[in-house]
């Protein structure tokens, strides 16, 4: 796709960042973006769009714009492009799309105050091909194709009436000779696509990047002056294309002489051998960005062979020719006038390019290229080729502080990308911990203890078959509600083991002791309190149709990086996690909530509140010091719901509810606890009568005596011969 120029009035208010021009490429069309121009542009146009009165109907591609009072047929999904420096245009100003056969269709935003002006006249909607522009306010646009790679040499045009003039080929070139003079290192003589066996000879001088770097500027204020703010102007930069746009633009205005700079990027990972065929390098290669001095200025291709020797050499290139019909010493300015026609036809007469070295930029390099009657013009032209090559090793030098500048750029933003990226596999405990260590020797398994965690979501069932047909939506609605778990999860330190379907796991107590002295457990049980009551509020609000059920058990684990030759992750593995898994499944038996086993109930208890019935009685308080009638400090308590044998395990284990009470549900009451802790205590020894009196008392509505009396009932009251006092549950 061609390249969008705009171009500031001279003299225009232009901004700290802003230069009062850039030049932009647009987006293909396969893409489906349009771009959105104005001063400030944020966001997408609105569906009415305006269309011209004058205009004819337009064609296919031209469509998507609808005609006064109708709705634009299709959301227009588009990039924002910024024009701070012109006060004339407004915040939303035009919608650009781009049409086939490189052209590009305007059409005025209805948020803008002022006209577009395309062949003079006031417009809302028209078509430019590549050489035409328009202008909004004191700011031209225009359309320009971007420039290739050129693969094989071309003839330069020799000037009317002059002979050619012819050298040996074994005639070594002045310029080469006062290269190597000058301290650089040359190559021979290698035609490039200024080469001519009739007139031109190309040298070609690499500069090695500890050489630069020895060397001092020539304009050493000037260069320092824009040195200062290449920072600020680079780090600003939004987007590559951003970055882009306002590199070139420091090139060219650190290069006086330059015509042209582009930053490109060769496809391959290494670079060609000298073997492969000019035609095949150039293909891999892309041209990321291309910007000439002004927009009247010609754009030429790019050397291919140019930017491969670089990147083959790792070091920057220059590419020196001169016209062999060299001026003549008593009239320079006849000879100059002479050579005029070649040097303004073809516009360039020398070129270099510096390699971005770093993982980020791998294969990309700045190409710039210019003429003499640039440095001429500028001030800056001396009197023969070995000044002029100092000079443009000033440029050259430059040009590899920029490079080193961007390659650290994006070098930064690749690691924050990938932190980022990492953050979402690795809970920030777990990346703090292996930060600036040994991964490997952080995330090797060990042994430790863990409180242990499993999140399930109550309703999946019944709304998959809902939303059968619609798995998107399901999976969405299913992440929203586990997002609040693993919220919690991350909140207090934990780490995120692992994702089944519906359900989640996390754990506490690796890999470093959790921050100011938390224990595992009580963080674990924070979490699940805090997530259950926002996802039983979210289900009363009508914001999810999920309930959850949680499961906590505590002990002895392996947790580390954890899986197979083929594919690892970081999690835990022991009996402590299918015991946490179990308790989790208990949750429907129970209909509770959150179920915790007893390691993780008695430390919650904490030894001030662990009576010597402690193992049966664990409706006390939470913590330290808590109110008499059993409230803890945090607001929630302990319920014992009996001695259990999971499905699947063998060893019985004492189980409680944590109560998590939330406005406006029901609650059992002080008294109400003390009479379940008495009735399972009964039913536990065998006193299933009794039992059986006192679990009638408690509330209709409190689901685990259910599971009690169903089981007397099967009984008719009363224990078998052989009662243990546990429950045991089928799978």
């Amino acid at each position: 796709m061609p390249d969008l120029i705009a171009q500031g009035a001279r003299g225009s208010q232009e901004s700290a960042h802003e230069t009062g021009r850039w030049r932009r490429g647009l987006p293909e069309i396969a893409a489906g973006r349009d771009v959105l121009l104005g001063r400030q542009p944020q966001s997408s146009p609105p569906p009415d769009q305006l269309a011209s009165p004058d205009d004819s109907s337009p064609s296919t591609d031209e469509q998507a714009v609808a005609a006064p009072g109708q709705r634009q047929k299709r959301h227009v999904a588009a990039i924002p492009w910024a024009v701070l420096w012109d006060t004339s245009i407004s915040r939303h100003h035009a919608i650009l799309k781009p049409l086939s056969g490189d052209r590009l269709q305007v059409t005025r935003d209805p948020r803008s105050r002022n006209p577009i002006f395309y062949r003079g006249k006031p417009r809302d909607r028209f078509v430019v091909v590549p050489g035409e522009h328009f202008v909004i306010g004191q700011t031209t646009f225009t359309l320009a194709r971007r420039p290739g790679f050129t693969v094989e040499p071309r003839t330069p045009t020799t000037r009317r009436g002059a002979a050619p003039a012819h050298s040996s080929p074994n005639e070594v070139s002045p310029a080469l000779a006062r290269a190597a003079d000058a301290g650089f290192e040359s190559t021979a003589p290698t035609p490039d696509y200024m080469a001519s066996p009739s007139g031109t000879e190309v040298t070609e001088m690499a500069f090695a990047e500890s050489v630069l770097r020895q060397r001092s500027f020539y304009d050493s204020q000037a260069r320092i002056e824009l040195l200062a703010r290449l920072p600020d102007l680079v780090a600003g930069s939004v987007s590559d294309e951003e970055l882009f746009a306002r590199v070139t633009d420091v090139l060219l205005r650190a290069t006086p002489s330059a015509s042209a700079v582009a930053i490109v990027r060769d496809g391959e990972r290494e670079p060609h051998p000298q073997t492969v065929p000019p035609a095949a390098a150039a293909a891999a290669m892309e041209i990321l960005h291309y910007d000439v001095r002004d927009s009247q200025s010609s754009s030429h291709d790019v050397s291919a062979k140019l930017v491969n020797a670089t990147l083959r050499r790792r070091d920057s290139v220059l590419h020196l020719w001169e016209n062999s019909l060299a001026r003549p010493a008593d009239n320079p300015q006849a000879s100059a006038a002479a050579t005029s026609d070649y040097t303004m036809n073809e516009n360039v007469d020398w070129a270099f390019c510096v390699p971005l070295r770093s993982d980020a930029c791998r294969g990309w390099a700045l190409y710039v290229a210019g003429s003499r009657a640039g440095a001429m013009t500028s001030g800056r032209a001396a009197s023969d080729s070995r000044t002029l090559v100092d000079r443009l090793s000033d440029d050259v030098k430059f040009a590899e502080v920029v490079g080193s500048l961007v390659s650290g750029i994006r070098q930064a933003n690749q690691f924050q990308q990938r932190h980022a990226a990492m953050r979402r596999f690795f809970a920030p405990v777990v990346l703090d911990a292996i930060a600036g260590t040994d991964s490997e020797n952080w995330l090797q398994p060990r042994e430790c203890s863990l409180s242990v965690m499993f999140c399930d979501l109550r309703g999946f069932s019944r709304t998959s078959e809902m939303h059968g047909g619609q798995l998107l939506v399901l999976l969405e609605q299913v992440s929203s509600a586990l997002g609040v778990m693993t919220k919690h999860i991350l909140n207090t330190e934990g780490v995120i083991g692992d994702f089944h379907g519906d359900a989640a796991m996390g754990f506490w107590g690796w890999p470093l002791p959790l921050p100011h002295g938390t224990d595992p457990m009580i963080a674990a049980s924070a979490a699940a309190a805090q997530a259950a009551a926002d996802i039983r509020r979210d289900y009363a609000r009508g914001e999810t149709e999920f309930r959850c059920g949680i499961g906590i058990a505590s002990g002895r684990a392996v947790a580390g990086r954890i899986g197979t030759v083929d594919q690892v992750k970081v999690t835990a593995f022991g009996p402590v996690v299918n015991l946490a898994s179990r308790l989790e499944g208990l949750t429907k038996v129970f209909g509770v909530e959150i179920i915790v086993d007893h390691a993780t109930a008695k430390h919650l208890l904490g030894p001030d509140n662990v009576s010597p019935s402690a193992s049966t009685d664990a409706s006390a308080t939470i913590g330290n010091t808590g109110a008499a009638d059993g409230v803890s400090i945090d607001g929630f308590r302990l319920r014992t719901l009996g001695r259990v044998r999971a499905a699947g395990t063998r060893t019985p284990v004492e189980i409680y509810q944590l109560i998590v009470p939330l406005e406006n549900q029901p609650q059992l009451s002080s008294s109400e606890l003390e009479l379940s802790r008495t009735a399972f205590a009964a039913f536990a020894e065998g006193r299933w009568d009794e039992a059986y009196q006192q679990l009638h008392a408690l509330p209709a509505w409190d689901r685990p005596k259910d599971v009690l009396l169903q089981q007397i009932l099967q009984h008719h009251r009363v224990a078998p011969a052989d009662w243990d006092g546990v429950l045991s549950f089928a799978k």
